[in-house]
């Protein structure tokens, strides 16, 4: 058995292989980039070696260092997750002359799926069912146009070596074809130094189903049944589940008998996955399922295989690498439930998925309150920064239930408590994306985000909800003699309603009325005359008032009340728009302003960003400071508008 195990990556799979390998006792070696230097993987293993500057091709990509490092530290065994050199066979056949145990499959395994071109040759030899489609060797642009033509339109235009949805352009007509292929291949050999490609009949209804599968050095393999991968956003999977919903037992058996061919005929050792597209617009029939690719490593999804058949699939890929026979036969395994995962990114929905960096002043993953069974799986943890260099997946959330209906509830209680600031979460779209008609009933295909984009995108202002939550924790407080900003009008001698006026939150007017009950100090509230609903949890910071509403983090703000007790209808509230430094503030609490007129300055990016005033008045607030850092949202001043009467 393994003693001593380096982990060539980062991040949560880092942290996921740590954990086994601490359960097995095997003790464990780190991997860090500049950038890295305190991240959650170096605190939690073993030892930690430095491998380079912040870009991967300086560190993680570099396999000279990583085998350094293991010999340096005496790790016996390399692991190298998944991305990165993971599926590199140069790299698995160096680990293996360097004397150490690679987990992993063989590197003649590696070559053989790695070019998708070949590997459909070889899959067609093993009898698994392959998309129509052509990958010869003649590449002019005449001939794969032919092909094109014959093949029928729409087709897919893919780079024999891609990945990750790279090198790949749907063409829907003859006219737009030459273009395509110009594009595809340019990206091709911009991202894998190979600009060869490949065609595929478009499947008009895709379903993308994947089986996990799982061979020794003893020729055993097995399968442990599939997973619906079909929720992609521009190829990129997003929420995946076990078992496939739809899925009969006659199919599940012809498709996972298919790909233990597929591994078999590789001779394949360790975890490994085929990949198969689904055309569901009949349902799911193994006739009209056909192999697309096999990934050479774990998946970024095996927590969902996990869930359902109680097998830890990283103590599994330690057991075959040290020699073992897999632990169960295919007939020991069976499916228990259901379960889902989805994939938590560093990115902001409403600007396009952009990817959000910084601090993770506020960091927490979410629990469940029921008896559910639920796993999250992350590689930071609140005050560690998101920075650029690196894949900004930053958890997983796992949920697992006696059915699909159980697991999608327990799904969208876990994205919709996801508390994150300031970093921006992709959470409250993969809570929009839970409550699609076609995915509660399991009819999406591949096509659902692309097609319905919009719909899954969250507003940028806060709810109602969010409003009435933080009104109502405001208030409460100011009552028990909390100072505050908020001006409370006399009680009324008949014991009537107590109106609490002049107050902004956020960016809107607010107005909270109270009443008091037979019961001294017991009251009731009403945010714009309608019963507050103060159900999410708040949070009061020195950035203002947290609130998670549906899986989308906000700070909100409080604003002193104009002269009259009562808030302005126009917006006053300096917001920073972004993290930044503050390089220059022109102004002072109680100056008069003229609308347009700058307030202060902010650096972020290396650029600098003038907020001016929104409209003549005076400014009544000014908490920014001259080289001050501040965070998003965070409330820079306020100007209260000029008495117009």
């Amino acid at each position: 058995m393994i003693t001593k195990l380096l982990i060539a990556n980062r991040g949560e799979i880092a942290c996921r292989i740590i954990r086994t390998a601490r359960a097995m006792g095997i003790a464990t070696v780190a991997v860090y980039s500049d950038a890295d230097a305190r991240a959650l993987h170096v605190r939690q293993a073993d030892e930690a070696v430095h491998i380079g500057p912040s870009p991967a091709a300086e560190s993680y990509l570099v396999g000279e260092k990583i085998i350094a490092a293991a010999r340096d530290t005496g790790a016996g065994a390399i692991h190298p997750g998944y991305g990165f050199l993971s599926e590199n066979a140069g790299f698995a056949q160096a680990v293996l002359d360097a004397g150490l145990i690679w987990v992993g499959p063989r590197p003649s395994s590696i070559e053989a799926m790695g070019l998708k071109d070949a590997a459909k040759k070889l899959m067609r030899a093993a009898n698994v069912p392959v998309t129509p489609g052509y990958e010869g060797e003649d590449q002019s642009v005449e001939r794969l146009k032919q092909e094109a033509d014959a093949i029928g339109y729409p087709v897919l235009i893919k780079a024999v070596a891609g990945g990750g949805g790279k090198g790949m352009r749907k063409v829907d007509a003859a006219g737009d074809f030459e273009a395509a292929l110009e594009s595809c291949r340019r990206e091709a050999k911009a991202s894998f130094s190979n600009d060869e490609v490949l065609l595929e009949k478009w499947i008009t209804s895709p379903r993308h189903i994947e089986v996990q599968v799982f061979g020794d050095s003893h020729g055993n393999v097995v399968h442990l049944f599939e997973r619906d991968c079909s929720l992609q956003r521009r190829h990129q999977k997003v929420i995946e589940e076990a078992p496939a919903p739809g899925m009969d037992e006659a199919t599940r058996a012809d498709i996972c008998a298919a790909a233990v061919r597929a591994a078999k005929a590789v001779d394949y050792e360790g975890a490994g996955t085929i990949e198969f597209i689904a055309d569901a617009s009949e349902g799911l029939r193994a006739d009209r399922i056909f192999f697309m690719e096999m990934n050479t490593r774990l998946q970024v999804e095996h927590p969902v295989t996990e869930e359902i058949t109680g097998v830890d699939l990283v103590e599994w890929q330690l057991r075959v690498a040290s020699g073992e026979a897999i632990p169960l036969k295919q007939e020991e395994l069976s499916i228990d439930g259901w379960a889902m995962e989805a994939r938590l990114y560093a990115e902001d929905p409403a600007k396009g998925f952009l990817p959000s960096t910084g601090r993770l002043e506020y960091f927490r993953l979410p629990y469940l309150t029921r008896k559910r069974r639920y796993r999250n799986e992350t590689g930071v943890r609140r005050g560690d920064e998101i920075s650029p260099f690196y894949d900004p997946m930053i958890a997983k959330l796992i949920v697992h239930g006696a059915t699909r209906q159980d697991a999608i509830e327990a799904m969208k209680e876990m994205t919709a408590n996801v508390e994150c600031w300031p970093v921006k979460t992709n959470a409250g779209f993969l809570n929009l994306l839970l409550y699609d008609q076609e995915f509660e009933e399991g009819t999406m295909d591949t096509g659902l985000i692309g097609d319905n984009l919009d719909d899954f995108i969250p507003d940028e202002e806060a709810s109602e909800n969010a409003l009435q939550s933080v009104a109502h924790l405001v208030v409460d407080r100011s009552l028990g003699g909390n100072a505050t900003d908020i001006r409370l009008a006399h009680l009324d001698t008949d014991g009537g309603p107590r109106s609490i006026k002049g107050f902004r939150l956020n960016r809107a007017p607010a107005e909270v009325s109270i009443r008091l009950s037979d019961e001294q100090n017991d009251y009731a509230f009403a945010f714009a005359d309608q019963p507050i609903d103060d159900s999410l949890w708040v949070e009061e910071t020195p950035h203002g008032f947290m609130v998670t509403d549906e899986g989308v983090t906000r700070m909100l703000h409080i604003t002193r009340a104009g002269s009259e007790g009562h808030a302005s209808a126009a917006d006053g509230a300096i917001i920073a728009p972004m993290p930044g430094k503050v390089i220059a503030v022109d102004v002072a609490e109680g100056d008069a302003v003229t609308a347009g007129q700058r307030l202060l300055v902010l650096e972020a990016m290396k650029m600098e960003h003038a907020l001016t005033a929104p409209f003549d008045g005076t400014v009544t607030e000014l908490s920014a400071s001259e080289g001050g850092q501040v965070q998003v949202e965070a409330l820079l001043a306020v100007v209260e508008p000029a008495d117009t009467d």
